[in-house]
């Protein structure tokens, strides 16, 4: 079956399971801020679905950014980019990877698997992180590190360059200036896997003294659906310790938490999370927040504080009651991957503020996300709507994709970075 052909049959299935959904009703800017609006949930055998077939940028194509800034290609025929890191000598490094290999014992999962293929987000990633430089306004690549087992969040720490593989955290010795590491990596730490590894991606961040690393560990299920003791250590962000290993879990409820900063202002960690599927074109928003040591959010027994998911088995309404509400709604199925506060001076119209990506989810229609937005920040808090920033990724009528936003980072001239994993591309923007 050839790829239009799947993409027709996943597009018939999928509208003959959500054929009494109507889509959407609420206007996303709606459910943007701290008081999303959130309508009656509604249940689906698959969740409401639109699928765009994934196309490659055309020579010369780029996506779109306001006036008085440019976008360059940095990088291209990458194996699905996702996060980026910029080391101290203005290197960058690629984490390209995609999803391990998971059983498909549900007609969900090869649906979804269909899906993927056509729409661009599936194929092999790179499992590797490949460094690029600039020497003399040309961008050299190269294979920095090789054999990792879909890696994700990358962080230096003094001269010790850690990795968080899908299933572990490991660490290699750095030296600045070198183009390829043949030390082999230690594990420091296992991190929740397995064979399911629904949400695979472990999302890594430095304390700011060193001596602690914050991960970012998904669900493996949407809502428990592949039994409770799944979801061991998962939902959650957990605390590592760099000397010796040990770990606890810091924070947690949070479904699947894709990106973790520091908040310049106030010091204080946040995340961006991708929330449940299935109830609707409309819910549930995914949201940034702020994350308190011990603090639970709500998954899976409840969403946006105390909004109950009732399709979850036993209930919970002791942890109910003492669920956190986030801090900021970024509106439903956005899929929310890379967050960056961003802090230089090429661009100050954004100084201080947050860049979000939106990778962009097939469960909403119309289809919601697939750019880069920028929330401003005061005091420490998000206030206002999201600013699109870097768009054209979807097409205007939303039948193709070009591109999917993962990852950010900022240069040390003060210019935004972006992985596009469905390009296999690394944009750069700045000011003119």
């Amino acid at each position: 079956m050839n790829m239009r052909n799947r993409l027709l049959t996943v597009a018939a299935l999928a509208a003959l399971l959500t054929a009494c959904d109507q889509g959407a009703n609420i206007d996303p800017m709606k459910q943007v801020g701290p008081e999303p609006e959130l309508p009656k949930a509604q249940n689906f055998l698959l969740p409401p679905m639109l699928v765009p077939e994934g196309v490659a940028w055309k020579a010369g194509e780029t996506p779109t950014v306001p006036p008085g800034l440019k976008i360059e290609k940095v990088a291209e025929g990458l194996l699905h980019p996702r996060q980026l890191y910029v080391l101290p000598n203005n290197d960058i490094l690629v984490a390209e990877a995609n999803a391990p290999a998971k059983p498909t014992t549900r007609p969900k999962q090869l649906i979804m698997g269909l899906v993927q293929k056509a729409s661009g987000k599936g194929g092999p990633g790179g499992n590797r992180i490949t460094l690029l430089r600039n020497v003399g306004g040309t961008w050299q690549k190269h294979t920095f590190i090789e054999n990792l087992h879909s890696p994700f969040g990358m962080q230096l720490i003094g001269d010790t360059l850690w990795v968080a593989n899908a299933d572990s955290l490991v660490k290699f010795p750095y030296q600045q200036g070198e183009t390829s590491v043949s030390a082999p990596g230690e594990t420091v730490t296992e991190l929740p896997g397995g064979p399911i590894n629904h949400h695979w991606t472990k999302s890594l961040l430095a304390s700011p003294d060193g001596s602690k690393l914050y991960v970012g560990v998904g669900s493996n299920s949407n809502i428990t659906e592949n039994g409770i003791g799944a979801e061991y250590r998962r939902a959650a962000v957990l605390e590592v310790d760099a000397a010796t290993g040990a770990s606890r879990i810091y924070a947690s409820g949070l479904r699947n938490p894709t990106g973790l900063q520091w908040e310049p202002e106030s010091g204080a960690l946040w995340a961006i999370v991708n929330e449940r599927d299935e109830i609707g074109s409309d819910l549930v928003p995914d949201y940034m927040t702020s994350v308190k040591e011990k603090g639970f959010y709500g998954w899976p027994y409840s969403y946006f504080g105390q909004h109950v998911d009732e399709r979850v088995k036993p209930p919970r309404p002791d942890l109910v009651a003492g669920a956190i509400k986030p801090d900021y709604a970024l509106s439903s199925h956005v899929a929310p991957l890379g967050l960056l506060f961003y802090t230089g001076d090429n661009m100050p119209q954004y100084r201080g503020g947050a860049f979000i990506s939106e990778h962009g989810s097939w469960n909403r229609k119309p289809l919601n996300g697939y750019q880069v937005v920028w929330v401003k920040f005061e005091n420490g808090k998000p206030v206002g709507q999201p600013q699109p920033v870097v768009t054209g990724f979807l097409t205007d009528d939303q039948k193709q994709v070009r591109g999917l936003p993962v990852g950010l980072a900022m240069d040390k001239q003060g210019g935004l970075l972006v992985a596009d994993d469905a390009g296999n591309a690394i944009w750069r923007i700045s000011a003119r």
